[in-house]
């Protein structure tokens, strides 16, 4: 068995398969093997250890996707440093803070991130540009454990500050391994990575994914409608990993601009994670182009994956996110009981993929983590009898009218089934007679003439008048994490009196 730590897997198959490729660019087809990566991440860490870096240092990393991003990362890991995520779409006061709280020692950047970062650090000390001269430079690292931290990665909260999640280099390689487990990949795989490596499905399932299984992974610097189709049938992708709002631009896209399958032979599936993808949406892009999308569930705190539809033949659920690969997942009641199946509770999980800790955030630590081992979510769902879970909401988000729990995504589906709609959200709104009432926001499609009346109405036709949100709003897009995740909470600020379409 292979010691659960980044250079443990870089050796492996370094030895076994020298000449197979691992990362690849997606514009000019650039390969890195597993044989010249091995070297390039010792000289890498060796270089950090030079330079006074000790084992555990918070090494940041603000840059987008490439085989320079992904070096730095499996480099501060394979010498056993903490490679620290600086999300940058999160704002300069948001990753000033990050960095101070992290106390990030260096800070790895590029050419289009380094004004970001020279504004968030006040003047840029600690910024650093990976370069070959700057890995001349090198000793020989230490040697990491299973059980040392490994990334530390800020949550993206609607409210407070973002939470430092520390995941251990043992927790990385189980997020790996689910996701190899579950997509049942090979060698002979190879991913399509447009989500970013600073979010944990970018770096867990697309990166680690392809490290266990002893595949590659395709690196464009970002999501792009137009080249997406493009990048997979050029490098011959059999996988990809996506949101759902990514897919939903992709069908609209499909919609408008036509599409077919030639040269998408090698395409096994697409995979959709991060939030709860719409029944209708999903259908909607299986049926225009032929792909099976296997939805699934994860989160920061566990090292992305914790539930997967099974691949076909196995049995994909509409409108589940699957069952449990490689880790524990229950239903628990108020006290974390577990709950007989069907009843509706908080989705617990345990297992070797889940966090250490929030960083020097005890209070947090205790109220995520019980006694037993099993982490709070803090999302809502049930489990049948063949153990698919169906998440129902958030803890935090139901809207709560006249007493009665509503759960926002009941909303969205409704929204979700009309053609037009590209994002929704249902949110709740404060409310003299009712305490909270129920509205959307949405974003249509270009030349739509869909309107508010007539969502309503649809909403209405299928939940009833009392759940049916009494505003719908038209914005030019919902505001997201770093995840792609629509922040619903921020939707009531959002369309106060003065951006209301």
């Amino acid at each position: 068995m292979i010691e659960a730590t980044i250079r443990a897997h870089i050796d492996h198959w370094a030895g076994q398969t020298p000449d197979a490729p691992f990362l690849i660019e997606a514009e000019s087809g650039r390969t890195i093997t597993y044989g010249k990566i091995q070297g390039e991440l010792t000289a890498f860490a060796g270089a950090l250890a030079a330079r006074g870096m000790q084992p555990g240092d918070s090494i940041g990393f603000a840059m987008t996707n490439g085989i320079d991003t992904a070096r730095v990362i499996l480099g501060c890991l394979t010498g056993g440093y903490l490679a620290t995520a600086v999300n940058l779409v999160a704002g300069a006061q948001t990753i000033s803070y990050v960095l101070e709280h992290s106390q990030a020692r260096m800070i790895f950047v590029e050419d289009g991130t380094r004004a970001l970062l020279e504004q968030a650090t006040e003047g840029g000390q600690n910024l650093v540009t990976l370069d070959a001269a700057w890995m001349d430079q090198a000793v020989g690292p230490p040697t990491p454990n299973p059980q040392d931290d490994g990334l530390l990665m800020y949550t993206s909260g609607t409210t407070g500050r973002p939470k430092g999640v520390i995941l251990t280099q043992a927790a990385l390689i189980a997020g790996g391994r689910n996701a190899a487990l579950a997509h049942e990949l090979t060698p002979a795989d190879r991913a399509l990575c447009v989500l970013p490596l600073y979010h944990i499905n970018g770096l867990c399932v697309t990166l680690m994914g392809p490290l266990i299984s002893g595949g590659s992974v395709v690196l464009p610097p970002k999501f792009s409608v137009s080249s997406f189709w493009r990048h997979l049938r050029a490098h011959a992708c059999s996988w990809f990993s996506v949101v759902p709002t990514q897919i939903n631009y992709l069908l609209h896209a499909a919609v408008e601009h036509g599409h077919d399958r030639a040269g998408l032979e090698a395409l096994r599936f697409g995979r959709s994670a991060s939030a709860p993808l719409a029944p209708e949406v999903q259908r909607g892009f299986e049926d225009r182009f032929g792909i099976p999308i296997i939805e699934t569930m994860g989160l920061t705190e566990t090292a992305a994956q914790i539930l997967s539809n099974p691949m076909p033949p196995g049995e994909r659920k509409i409108g589940s996110p699957g069952i449990p690969f490689g880790n524990d997942v229950i239903i628990g009641d108020a006290e974390q009981r577990e709950l007989p199946r069907g009843q509706e509770g908080e989705i617990l999980v345990r297992g070797d993929n889940v966090m250490r800790v929030y960083r020097d955030n005890p209070q947090a630590t205790a109220e995520a983590l019980t006694p037993e081992g099993w982490l709070r979510t803090g999302d809502l769902g049930r489990m049948d009898a063949d153990d698919y879970v169906f998440v129902t909401g958030r803890l935090k988000e139901l809207i709560i009218k006249g007493g009665e729990n509503i759960a926002p995504r009941e909303i969205d589906e409704v929204l979700y089934s009309h053609p037009d709609v590209i994002e929704a959200a249902a949110f709740p709104r404060t409310c003299p007679q009712y305490g909270q009432r129920v509205e959307a926001g949405v974003m249509l499609r270009d030349g739509s003439n869909l309107t508010e009346a007539a969502m309503i109405a649809l909403c209405r036709d299928a939940v009833g008048a009392f759940k049916a949100p009494d505003r719908v709003h038209v914005l030019p897009e919902l505001p997201k994490g770093p995840s792609g995740k629509i922040q619903r909470m921020k939707l009531a600020d959002l369309t106060d009196a003065e951006h209301v379409a």
